[in-house]
């Protein structure tokens, strides 16, 4: 246990939807030692701006941000370079003793890029996740900013192999499981009580729940009609539910395909829904169709069958000890994939070692020796 009684300042970085879910309870474990840290929640604005990521901070319990940068959307480099120069302001003046960043984001990268050129440690939370596929901007993201950070916090075994393979210093590394899963836990109780399923008229174990927003299935007319035929076959048997990303539903009109779309008699397109609300549909489902990581991930640890339209996941623990399979939009993948559904025993499956809410006070305990 570390003795010091400095307070220590630390920037917690947050800019999209996945990562206010990671930085929820590792705020609220620095909370519980608020004598010893003085934690500034620095909001990027990469995807929303303060109103539409509000809901985000009630439903977690965070305060506001201390600050907020609202650099909003755009290409890569625009984000990363805006992003950067931001946060090498606020260290300049604000002088903290660590960054934290979690995830994969842009955010993650030019906070960390920001730290390292003025000399102050980074920690990494979700660090070694690889999907070997450097098309994807976040592979990159991942792979920089684990070369500078000095603090890496690792959700699953994998992750521990690709850094040494790397050549990262072993020291560095800790193995403390999923912060991801730490919010779930902490949140399964309201989101078992919400029932929100129930206003939908659906019926639990009984339908599907899709999303998908990864640029290579839903920005070309080729890939959105993959993506058709998929949830047509999906919904053969069963309710869909698919809560659309807006960009999603105007490349849906651009390339012509709404009617094909409208004619899948099993599905239901809504408006994205918040956490709690989207969560409770998560675990009362009989199955999810997601490009996202993190449902990956959540699925694994409900024990909900998952099927994953991309063609590589940086997280193979969902697939070795969990409930994923990776089809991308080969249909007869998907076919086979969703026959193994049926199949499932949901009585016999235990989560991967580690996901059991508490990563969130390992990694707060190992940065209070760490800045000692």
């Amino acid at each position: 246990m570390y003795m010091n009684k400095k307070t220590h300042k630390i920037f917690l970085i947050a800019g999209a939807r996945p990562n206010f879910i990671k930085i929820a309870p590792i705020f609220h474990e620095f909370e519980k030692r608020q004598e010893r840290f003085d934690v500034k929640i620095i909001h990027t604005g990469q995807h929303y701006d303060y109103a539409m990521s509000q809901v985000f901070f009630e439903q977690f319990g965070l305060p506001e941000p201390d600050f907020f940068l609202d650099v909003g959307s755009g290409s890569h480099g625009y984000q990363t370079a805006n992003i950067l120069l931001e946060i090498e302001r606020l260290i300049i003046s604000e002088n903290p003793e660590l960054v934290i960043v979690v995830g994969d984001v842009n955010s993650t990268l030019a906070a960390a890029l920001a730290a390292v050129k003025l000399d102050i440690p980074i920690a990494h939370v979700e660090a070694g996740l690889r999907s070997f596929d450097v098309k994807m901007p976040e592979e990159i993201n991942r792979i920089l900013t684990d070369r500078i950070s000095n603090l890496l916090f690792v959700s699953e075994p994998s992750g521990i192999e690709n850094l040494k393979n790397e050549g990262i210093d072993n020291k560095k590394m800790h193995l403390v499981g999923n912060v991801m899963i730490d919010s779930l836990v902490f949140n399964l109780p309201r989101i078992m009580e919400i029932s929100y399923f129930e206003k939908l008229d659906l019926e639990a174990n009984k339908f599907g729940l899709v999303t998908l927003h990864r640029p290579s299935n839903v920005d070309s007319g080729e890939s959105l009609k993959k993506v058709i035929s998929i949830l047509k076959l999906a919904s053969e048997n069963k309710t869909l539910l698919f809560p659309a990303h807006p960009r999603t539903m105007k490349n849906i009109d651009k390339f012509g395909l709404k009617k094909e779309l409208d004619s899948i008699r099993n599905l239901i397109i809504s408006e994205p829904i918040g956490y709690l609300d989207f969560m409770n549909l998560m675990v009362n489902s009989g199955i999810m169709i997601t490009d996202s990581g993190g449902i990956q991930e959540e699925t694994t640890y409900l024990g909900i069958p998952c099927i994953t339209l991309r063609n590589s996941t940086e997280r193979p623990i969902t697939i070795t000890h969990g409930t994923n399979e990776v089809t991308g939009l080969e249909i007869e993948k998907f076919r086979i994939a969703l026959e193994h559904t049926a199949y499932f025993q949901k009585k016999c499956y235990q989560p991967p070692a580690l996901w059991d809410g508490k990563a969130s006070g390992r990694i707060v305990e190992i940065i209070g020796e760490f800045l000692n």
